[in-house]
């Protein structure tokens, strides 16, 4: 069966659950806005954590929260950190300030007081409360951790406020246009993004990518890297490396003028090396409550299949974790973490009514773990697996139009409104106050 015809059939599969599951939100969030009322002592559902499996947990909780009940958000950042455009938009500017969308879009359309944010940062947890580095503390009657990993620029951004947020991506594309030899160090879907970004827009550069493995792209089937290797070698003319794994400073992924030691014993300078290897789970807020969740091997928070925490009496806690920060044995990546926030929702809702959490997370890797891949200006490839050593999968190549990579729609789907985008890079476009700067 040809590819696209899996890819229908993958569809069509997936289609009757997921459309039921949409319609009964639609149907609930329509019944919570005549239903809900505000109570003073409501409990709080305390989601900490608004990226990509945070972020919509909260809106499946805003659709289906009963009267007494009430969700906060604690995210530390001001804007959402779209950062599947991070690696274009480190190396293209001009864009920068749509890969930060505004939260005005979250729960939207919830009855006024079911939902709210708060912007902090979370230090530490107890039986009952949310320690926060402000200072405050907020009670909880069900916390769910969707705090995700670490990774340093180009991967993510450290700055939690708009514009120092876009100065680091913009930081970035200045180095790599000021760098003629570059190094990229880790072939995953970042570093081969990035390496063939620089190539594609800047076909002159000398661009090197370092892998650890004999496979790039090595958490993904064989046939991704039978395509996908000779168009970085021949076509974007990238000298790559394998089974070569250079140390590196530790949490720096920009390093100019950098001298790399191979296995052979040669050294080789560059002008700019950028790590994109390995991933730090956001897990310590939850090391001083329950430091026997946290995994030795992985670091990541251990849950049940119910996605609460895996505790070893063997109680249902009213602690649940997702995304990336948990060892779930599903895909790390955005889409997954929607698919268990429906889980999370269904056993904080069983909960609430009374029963027995019983929704089961099954990961289903051909969806979950199914990705876009650009290859430079011009390129894109699809590529899904049925398991993990992809007996069946499917690959599709496509072209690659948008620069922008089509970020409004990510707007969209946000719930934001991409007009705001041009405001914002009028303000971003505004020098930095002394006081920011510092």
């Amino acid at each position: 069966m040809g590819d696209q015809l899996k890819l229908i059939r993958m569809a069509f599969s997936l289609l009757g659950p997921y459309l039921r599951r949409f319609i009964y939100l639609r149907f609930s969030a329509l019944r919570q806005r005549w239903t809900y009322q505000v109570v003073p002592d409501a409990k709080n559902v305390v989601v900490i954590g608004g990226s990509f499996a945070g972020f919509e947990l909260v809106n499946d909780l805003a659709a289906t929260l009963p009267t007494g009940f009430k969700i906060v958000l604690i995210e530390k950042n001001s804007h959402f950190n779209y950062s599947f455009t991070f690696p274009r938009f480190s190396v293209v500017p001009g864009y920068e300030h749509t890969a930060f969308i505004p939260y005005d879009g979250i729960a939207k359309g919830a009855p006024a007081g079911l939902v709210t944010r708060i912007q902090d940062t979370v230090i530490g947890l107890t039986d009952t409360h949310v320690l926060l580095a402000s200072g405050r503390e907020i009670d909880y009657e069900y916390l769910a951790i969707a705090t995700g990993s670490s990774q340093p620029l180009p991967v993510q951004v450290s700055a939690t406020e708009f514009r120092p947020a876009c100065r680091e991506l913009q930081s970035v594309q200045e180095t790599i246009k000021e760098s003629q030899k570059i190094a990229i160090v880790g072939a995953g879907a970042v570093g081969v993004e990035l390496a063939t970004d620089i190539k594609g827009f800047y076909p002159e550069k000398d661009v090197t990518l370092v892998h650890s493995r004999g496979q790039i792209l090595n958490t993904f089937g064989k046939r991704l890297h039978n395509y996908t290797l000779p168009i970085i070698r021949d076509e974007h003319k990238i000298r790559v490396l394998l089974n070569e794994r250079p140390q590196l400073p530790k949490d720096r992924a920009l390093l100019k003028q950098q001298t790399l030691a191979f296995s052979d014993g040669r050294e080789e300078s560059f002008d700019l090396v950028i790590a994109c290897t390995g991933q730090r789970p956001n897990s310590s807020i939850i090391a001083s409550l329950l430091p026997e969740v946290i995994s030795k091997e992985t670091s990541r928070i251990l849950v049940k299949p119910t996605l609460q925490v895996a505790l070893a009496d063997g109680r249902s806690p009213r602690i649940f974790a997702l995304g990336d920060v948990a060892e779930h044995g599903g895909p790390k990546m955005g889409r997954a973490g929607l698919l268990q926030g429906y889980i999370v929702m269904d056993n904080i809702l069983a909960m609430i009514y009374g029963r027995a959490p019983s929704a089961i997370y099954k990961p289903q890797l051909n969806i979950e773990g199914s990705i876009k891949l650009t290859l430079g200006k011009s390129r894109l490839v699809i590529y899904a697996q049925d398991d993990p050593e992809a007996t069946s999968d499917i690959l599709i190549p496509a072209k690659n139009k948008a620069v922008d990579l089509g970020i409004a729609m990510a707007w969209r789907m946000h719930g934001a409104d991409f007009r705001q985008a041009q405001a914002a890079k009028e303000m971003l476009a505004e020098p930095l106050s002394p006081a920011v700067i510092s």
